[in-house]
């Protein structure tokens, strides 16, 4: 976040607990003085558009054709952005600073809510017209800003462990790994096979990026650490978070984590793994239905992550959908969200891209947690996800993590260097 925009926020932001979450000051009901919008008038009928990430699995696309065969006079254009967090995030903000209406309905990452909230790029929501009670909570709790909804959720997230069990059960591994040295255990004896010849043992996303950020946070709290302590007070800098970060640095350094894997984000890991070059995988549920189709097609399942002594956590995902405070068409808008986000679409995007759904019972449909048996891995996943940040400064935050972790992880820095080095940034951010 740039100094213009930090002058915007004239009140202090405060790192707390649960990991990384910058928050603005003043009492909850006070949106005017944090800068958060209120309520607008949905007004206007007509084209809309609907900004998100790229689509690699086409179900976007086939929601929005529902739409607009139902609705020709006010249909919605799919405008794709890059598949980069990072750069998704930047072209929205290039949007809201321009006060441009070219993006209408936005995606936006469950992080961002409190920060588009704060910076009134995206307007609040009438709450009572949305079945916020039929939802995951923790999902539900990433849509609000100061208690009131700026969005509304499309998908959750949560980190699962992916892994080759036809080449685990022929090693005489019988279970899914609990803990690293688990995992790394079983991949020594599965390279000992001949199908495994060149295959790697683990890969996540390490890139610098959002999903490094996401990983270095897993390993953090999977080692028993936390990225605040639970005053909300920076906390990296503790053996705790040194075992975590050791474990990305170590396993770079002994082969465990392919040196390639530098480069990984969701998409590099996922093609990996279906290639056939990776034996565990961290990444996200859309994963599955992909590989579904891949040469792993029948050979691989999902576990909860693995830590250091026991189950790990995940970072909590996903998406939410938010209205641009810029748009035209704020009623047709409105309408389309209500579309986008209701229990057929979830369905939807359960059964033909692995997304998450935001709906309790579908977690709970015997039918379709034998069709996706992954169900009760990622509902574990989400309910156990330490919560992602609501943020007004998250760029800086997410900026700091990223550059201390990747510089360890490349071995420009040792992870003693890079954790006081990260907790001297974090103690500065929340002192602004």
């Amino acid at each position: 976040m740039n100094a213009r925009t930090c002058r915007v926020l004239r009140c202090s932001a405060v790192l707390v607990a649960a990991g990384l979450v910058l928050t603005a000051c003043g009492s909850s009901d006070d949106s005017s003085s944090s800068g958060a919008s209120k309520s607008p008038s949905f007004s206007g009928r007509g084209p809309i558009t609907f900004a998100a990430a790229k689509d690699s699995s086409g179900v976007v696309q086939k929601v929005i054709d529902g739409w607009n065969k139902q609705h020709p006079k006010e249909k919605v254009t799919f405008v794709q952005l890059p598949s980069d967090v990072n750069q998704q995030r930047q072209q929205m903000i290039q949007n809201a600073e321009t006060k441009s209406d070219a993006y209408t309905v936005l995606s936006l990452d469950a992080v961002w809510t409190s920060e588009f909230a704060a910076h009134q790029w995206i307007d609040q929501l009438p709450a009572a017209q949305f079945p916020l009670d039929k939802m995951l909570k923790p999902v539900v709790e990433t849509t609000k800003y100061r208690d009131h909804l700026y969005a509304v959720p499309q998908s959750s997230d949560g980190g699962m462990l992916y892994y080759r069990s036809d080449l685990l059960k022929k090693a005489g591994v019988s279970a899914a790994p609990t803990t690293w040295a688990e995992m790394q255990a079983a991949c020594a004896k599965v390279e000992k096979l001949p199908e495994a010849k060149g295959m790697s043992c683990y890969a996540g996303q390490f890139q610098k990026y959002e999903g490094l950020t996401v990983n270095f946070s897993e390993a953090v709290n999977s080692a028993g650490g936390v990225v605040t302590d639970a005053g909300g007070k920076p906390d990296v800098d503790t053996p705790a978070a040194k075992k975590g970060l050791d474990f990305l640095v170590d396993s770079f350094k002994d082969g465990t984590i392919p040196k390639e894997a530098i480069t990984y984000q969701e998409e590099e890991g996922r093609q990996a793994f279906q290639s056939g070059k990776l034996i565990f995988l961290r990444n996200w549920p859309y994963v599955y239905s992909l590989a579904e189709k891949s040469k792993v097609a029948g050979k691989f399942t999902v576990a909860p992550l693995p830590g250091l002594t026991g189950a790990g956590s995940s970072t909590l995902g996903g998406h939410n959908v938010a209205l641009s405070s810029f748009a035209k068409n704020k009623a047709t808008a409105l309408d389309f969200i209500k579309y986008f986000t209701n229990h057929d679409s979830a369905t939807t995007f359960l059964k033909e891209g692995s997304a998450a759904p935001p709906y309790a019972d579908l977690y709970d449909d015997q039918a379709l947690a034998k069709q996706y048996p992954y169900l009760p891995v990622l509902k574990k996943s989400i309910l156990n996800a330490v919560p992602r940040p609501r943020v007004v400064q998250y760029g800086d935050v997410s900026s700091a993590i990223q550059q201390e972790a990747y510089a360890a992880l490349n071995g420009d820095k040792s992870s003693t260097q890079a954790l006081k080095d990260l907790q001297e940034a974090l103690q500065k951010l929340s002192a602004q």
